[in-house]
């Protein structure tokens, strides 16, 4: 590993994003307490977004231009049961994937520093 590797390069790249993002939205789906957020949601859609959205977040040399996380959720009523919900589908998602537990704890706190956009705090 290059001292200075982006997280992004570090988790291996858009082929470790876009399998992340599938798997975790499965989990979303199936989920009962959040996935009525996304009944009107085209998930191709919604997944190439989020897979934008992760791989700038996580260091890619790519521009971000979709709507910043305050926007993006503003129009929901969101608790922090959801938020742990999301996260924590995020983790599992991360862990089965074999991600290394460092690596994660860093996506962790990239998740967690996303919170209060996201419930509208």
């Amino acid at each position: 590993m290059e001292k200075n590797e982006s997280l992004f390069e570090r988790i291996g790249g858009m082929e470790a994003v876009n399998a992340a993002v599938e798997i975790f939205y499965n989990k979303i789906l199936a989920d009962n307490n959040i996935n009525h957020f996304f009944k009107n949601t085209d998930m191709k859609a919604q997944a190439s977004k989020q897979k934008l959205f992760l791989a700038y977040a996580f260091g890619a040399p790519l521009p971000y231009t979709g709507k910043d996380m305050r926007n993006a959720h503003a129009h929901l009523k969101l608790t922090e049961d959801h938020f742990n919900a999301v996260a924590g589908h995020l983790v599992t998602t991360l862990t089965e994937l074999n991600v290394a537990q460092n690596l994660i704890d860093e996506i962790v706190t990239i998740t967690l520093s996303t919170k209060n956009d996201v419930l509208g705090k």
